[in-house]
């Protein structure tokens, strides 16, 4: 496949004026207003993507992704490298930009649609589908000034997944709106990845990025800190994040550390950068702790715990929590994988239900799995306890191995059930 997205040692640098001079006169008179600093918000960045590839942007607030889908989007321009896309371009960057809060949503929807490329006959064939989706057929006349910003975003959402864009860039977007809607387009995303759509997404809820992206690109004041699959990047990074909270809230106010405080810092900060090891060796658990799974197991339709299985046998995935408190917003989620670490499916309570899940104190969770129809092979469970922004209460990776064993050796990634009608 073919490179649609490059970037090419690109560098993104910005003048932040501290006072900045209104007009001409003022610039003149007092022309200290304008002083200034120039801010590199990417350095010497280079990447790639593939057609039809669904790439996740990771890291903390002002590392530059944004920055990055700007530049992709040709909005803003880099101060040095190249920048080449190639294709057409739906972009969801900021909540309801290009929006006219005097116009109805129904002429927004025309006015966006053309911005896109769209011409009057393709919007007319589209508007009641945009509509549907959005939700908001009762309040489609309305001036969107009046919309929440929720509706706002389901708009802007629902005019971008319409346009037929060859690269979909998405910047928060699945982090506003309720429960369902956040489900109705993750599921939509995945939808428009399977016609082969290349999509850019900026996002911090991890387990959406591992569940729709094969790739993640971390990127850390500016530069790319580490690439490669979520199941790779994504617990690095968070290792990393904790302990850089651990600074922030262990630092102590300037006016009180010592030389010795200051150099036992240093230490600490040397100590945060993250350790690029072998998967196999990378910590296997994380999260705030807020609800913690105490003990996974697998049992047959029996009750018995046991981790082999033919293709075509059920089996429950049985996990015993505890919490805090009790949480009302809490998400569930599951991933398989072989064990060459091919993706073999995922899924959530947010993605199944479209409703929240409530932990208690103390409980228990079933999965109940009718079959795992694949070839022979050992397969890894990952399970986690989540925030719907995706914030982790605890994700545990390879929980536990499950042995699926089939008396035929079949190629291939899937058993298939089927007969033969010869005649």
């Amino acid at each position: 496949m073919e490179d649609v997205i490059c970037l090419d040692h690109v560098t993104k640098k910005f003048k932040v004026y501290f006072d900045k001079a209104p007009n001409l006169k003022d610039k003149v008179l007092f022309w200290k207003r304008n002083r200034h600093e120039t801010r590199t918000v990417l350095d010497d960045v280079s990447f790639s993507i593939k057609k039809g590839q669904a790439v996740g942007l990771i890291g903390k607030n002002g590392c530059g992704k944004s920055t990055t889908l700007k530049l992709l989007t040709k909005i803003i321009y880099p101060s040095a490298g190249s920048v080449v896309v190639k294709g057409k371009v739906s972009a969801l960057i900021e909540l309801g930009a290009g929006f006219h809060p005097d116009m109805s949503g129904r002429e927004n929807i025309y006015t966006n649609a053309a911005i896109f490329g769209l011409t009057r006959a393709e919007i007319d064939e589209r508007l009641q589908t945009i509509i549907d989706f959005s939700e908001l057929g009762e309040y489609i006349d309305n001036p969107v000034r009046t919309y929440s910003s929720g509706m706002y975003m389901r708009l802007a959402f629902s005019v971008a997944i319409n346009v037929d864009a060859e690269i979909l860039l998405v910047d928060e977007i699945l982090a506003v709106g309720d429960m369902a809607f956040q489900a109705k387009c993750f599921n939509k995303l995945r939808e428009i990845k399977r016609k082969g759509t290349t999509i850019v997404i900026v996002s911090h809820a991890l387990p959406a990025i591992e569940q729709l992206c094969e790739r993640s690109i971390w990127i850390d004041d500016g530069k790319i800190r580490m690439e490669g699959t979520p199941r790779d990047v994504h617990p690095v990074y968070m290792e990393y994040m904790a302990k850089k909270d651990l600074i922030t809230e262990e630092k102590e106010p300037a006016s009180e550390a010592s030389a010795a405080d200051d150099s036992r810092e240093e230490e600490a900060k040397e100590a945060a950068e993250p350790v690029i090891e072998p998967a196999e060796e990378q910590k296997k658990r994380w999260g705030s702790g807020e609800a913690r799974m105490a003990q996974v197991r697998v049992v047959d339709r029996d009750g018995t715990e046991r981790y082999h299985f033919s293709p075509e046998e059920p089996f429950t995935i049985h996990i015993d929590y505890t919490a805090g408190e009790v949480l009302t917003d809490a998400v569930v989620g599951l991933a398989i994988y072989r064990s060459d670490q091919t993706y073999v499916y995922g899924t959530n309570t947010l993605i199944d239900s479209s409703a929240p899940v409530v932990l208690n104190q103390k409980g228990s969770i079933d999965l109940i799995i009718d079959c795992l129809p694949v070839t022979n092979g050992d397969y890894t469970i990952d399970l986690a306890l989540h925030k719907p922004d995706g914030f982790n209460y605890d994700f545990w990776r390879e929980i536990c191995t499950l042995r699926i064993r089939d008396s035929r050796e079949t190629p291939g990634v899937i058993h298939l059930p089927h007969r033969w009608g010869i005649s």
